[in-house]
């Protein structure tokens, strides 16, 4: 089998995904968001292209039934209900609701995926929940492909630590081939380990975040396995891998 990372969205060909596990990394912040979200009781998560696209899917439900959130460079966008901070998305505030949600980087990584066998959303969050999937595609063989979401194309630090800690943690047999960015994500997660927050304040993303008041959103997303669910992407939105969803 092979495992690959993908350390920006526009590496990846559609060959790269075909048949394959996918799991989407945007650790600050969507995949976190995204998982908060189905922990706190969200009913889906429908990730698309951009604001004016949320306005447009809007007008199928009603009002009360859905959440509009999402950012444009970091911000929560006028007129939203939400932005991208996960401690936002409260039990209280999400449970029962389809939330239609775009970012700059995280779901528009998602949305380019195709042809996968599975797309699961990932974080340090989740990472066991996740990580138990991905053992049971590794042990049937199963190609997995890991895309880090970046910043509008570019690495981000966090991103590769976080890929590194799924890669370390499938189990390895000799027939497992990895590429260099798989291999190199693994050295990153060795070199900080689970000092997280460390991560974050060494990754631009993170310090940008920090500038703009959003330093609680670091503390939120470095929290591992505070929400221990499977976020599947199938039929244009997300929902919580459980009994109903059993793959």
């Amino acid at each position: 089998m092979r495992l690959d990372v993908f350390y920006t969205p526009i590496q990846v060909k559609p060959a790269d995904t075909a048949g394959r596990l996918v799991a989407i990394v945007d650790v600050l912040r969507a995949s976190t968001t995204v998982a908060t979200a189905l922990g706190n009781g969200a009913r889906t998560v429908m990730p698309v292209e951009g604001a004016d696209e949320v306005i447009i899917r809007s007008k199928e439900f009603h009002r009360s039934q859905i959440i509009l959130a999402g950012e444009q460079k970091m911000l929560p966008i006028n007129g939203f209900d939400l932005g991208n901070s996960p401690q936002s998305f409260t039990a209280e505030v999400v449970e029962g609701k389809t939330i239609l949600f775009t970012t700059t980087n995280g779901t528009r990584a998602l949305l380019g995926v195709q042809g996968a066998r599975d797309i699961v959303i990932a974080s340090y969050v989740n990472f066991t929940a996740v990580l138990a999937l991905m053992k049971v595609a590794a042990s049937s063989n199963t190609d997995i492909a890991i895309i880090c979401a970046g910043e509008e194309g570019s690495f981000t630090l966090e991103d590769a630590a976080c890929a590194g800690r799924y890669v370390r943690a499938i189990p390895k047999r000799a027939t497992v081939e990895m590429n260099d960015a798989a291999s190199a994500s693994v050295l990153i997660e060795k070199k900080y380990g689970d000092n997280i927050a460390k991560v974050f304040k060494e990754s631009t993303h993170g310090k940008a975040l920090e500038e703009a008041g959003f330093g609680a959103d670091l503390a939120a997303a470095a929290e591992v396995d505070a929400y221990p669910v499977v976020p599947i992407y199938q039929e244009r939105q997300i929902t919580k891998l459980g009994p109903e969803r059993a793959r």
